[in-house]
């Protein structure tokens, strides 16, 4: 694929495992009053494709996952989820939020998280069939979740919460998985557990996977295409062809350094620029209308 590098809008043909897209954008805008966090915006994500969503503070990554869950719509195109229009609570749609600990005392035990998975309730534990509490094992196993599963969520650590969250979106078997920074907060190992269950689950299952990222890093392995969003335009590409120094300084309307080093992608550039750069490894800020995110344990 080649990248078109004055050019802010581009069709993207999906990558993943083929077939029709799970989700598809066409001409896609997005607006807070005057501010244009992005348009333009053409994009098929397929079933089984990894694309990561990155950008700086405030340029539109998690508000993009709302439009996609049918909290707010978009200003301008059009979005599709599975051939139809998007609706609010699809339940082949999974979520899988930023790291946040639940206050101490919340009864909720893991096991009853992804009971509602499974069950389709929103409001109080529905008892399970015989058939569900099966699946429910079986899913607390495949999430590494089995030894804690009858203790209450706010006494379990960041990892195993959030163990805790991927078994509960994969409940109902989602077409996409959408990620908002689940990774942050956690430590080396916990993110690679949760990176390792959310690939699993689009590689046997076949689910897309939209991921938001604070850190490039700990997913570049698994991801096929990167989102690059910043100052209202965007870049879709391989990593390779979207994380170097000719494009992001595009973006930026600055100078911008890409340095690789021991295996990591480290964004060097002007802290006064427009985006706020700095010299950092790459990561993408919190969307400013998100809640800030509670610090985790380990």
């Amino acid at each position: 694929m080649t990248v078109t590098h004055p050019t802010p809008s581009r069709t993207v043909t999906a990558t993943g495992s083929g077939g029709p897209a799970v989700l598809a954008l066409r001409d896609a805008g997005l607006s807070y009053g005057p501010r244009q966090l992005w348009s333009h915006l053409d994009l098929d994500l397929a079933p089984g494709e990894f694309v990561a969503v990155l950008g700086p503070n405030g340029a539109g990554k998690t508000s993009l996952l709302r439009t996609v869950l049918g909290q707010q719509r978009l200003t301008a195109g059009t979005m599709s989820f599975l051939g139809q229009p998007v609706r609010r609570g699809h339940r082949k749609i999974g979520y899988i939020p930023q790291q946040r600990l639940m206050d101490a005392g919340t009864p909720l035990r893991a096991r009853d998280m992804i009971a509602q998975g499974v069950t389709g309730s929103r409001w109080g534990i529905v008892p399970a069939s015989r058939a569900e509490r099966a699946r429910i094992d079986r899913i607390l196993d495949e999430v590494g979740a089995t030894d804690f599963a009858d203790a209450p969520v706010a006494e379990l650590s960041g990892g195993e919460q959030q163990r805790t969250r991927v078994g509960q979106a994969i409940a109902a078997d989602p077409a996409l998985l959408l990620c908002d920074e689940p990774l942050i907060s956690l430590d080396l190992r916990h993110q690679r557990g949760v990176t390792e269950l959310i690939d699993r689950q689009r590689r046997q299952q076949g689910a897309a996977v939209l991921f938001v990222t604070h850190d490039v890093n700990p997913i570049l392995d698994v991801v096929d295409r990167v989102l690059y969003i910043a100052g209202g335009r965007f870049r879709i590409g391989s990593p390779d062809e979207v994380l170097r120094a000719d494009v992001l300084s595009d973006l930026y309307g600055t100078p911008v350094d890409v340095v690789r080093t021991m295996g990591r992608i480290v964004i060097v550039g002007a802290a006064d620029s427009p985006g706020g750069i700095g010299t950092h490894d790459h990561h993408c800020d919190p969307d400013p209308h998100a809640p800030a995110p509670d610090e985790g344990r380990i």
